[in-house]
């Protein structure tokens, strides 16, 4: 073994895996009880596939919120796809795992950050609109998201 053990990349490779295993139990079962996820990625990733309009308004990165409102979630290996809702405007998604920076469960304190040399100083990204979620009970396969800063659910 020349190159020596990679841990960062192979600590990179286990929190994607646990990403797809949760959103693929998702996917067959629903969201349980009062998780929900906030999933901020990066933009600009290649892979990526979102609505021009959002990557306009959004040109480094965006933070999604899969909670009341969401559609025809699909998990691969690579990545997943999600309808999402934004003031009614439905709009599908595709995120490569690669492209997430962070996924958090803000209902068990639950939280996955993917470090690289260009997260050291976030204070500079613009901060996504805060808008409330409707906090309607869950009925059916159906959920809501929303785009919101995680500032908010950080501990001080």
């Amino acid at each position: 073994m020349s190159g020596g053990i990679d841990y960062g990349n192979l600590m990179h490779r286990a929190m994607r895996s646990l990403i797809n295993d949760v959103l693929t139990d998702v996917q067959e079962h629903g969201l349980p009880g009062e998780h929900h996820f906030f999933i901020t990625f990066d933009t600009q990733h290649p892979d990526v596939e979102i609505a021009d309009w959002l990557s306009d308004r959004y040109p480094g990165e965006m933070t999604v919120v899969i909670q009341h409102w969401f559609d025809a979630l699909e998990v691969n290996p690579e990545g997943f796809a999600v309808t999402l809702n934004f003031g009614d405007a439905p709009e599908r998604l595709y995120i490569p795992y690669d492209a997430i920076k962070t996924f958090v469960d803000p209902s068990v304190e639950f939280g996955l950050r993917f470090e690289t040399h260009e997260d050291e100083d976030d204070d500079d990204e613009p901060t996504p609109p805060d808008d409330d979620p409707d906090g309607g009970e869950d009925e059916g396969q159906t959920h809501d998201a929303e785009v919101v800063s995680l500032d908010k659910f950080r501990k001080h």
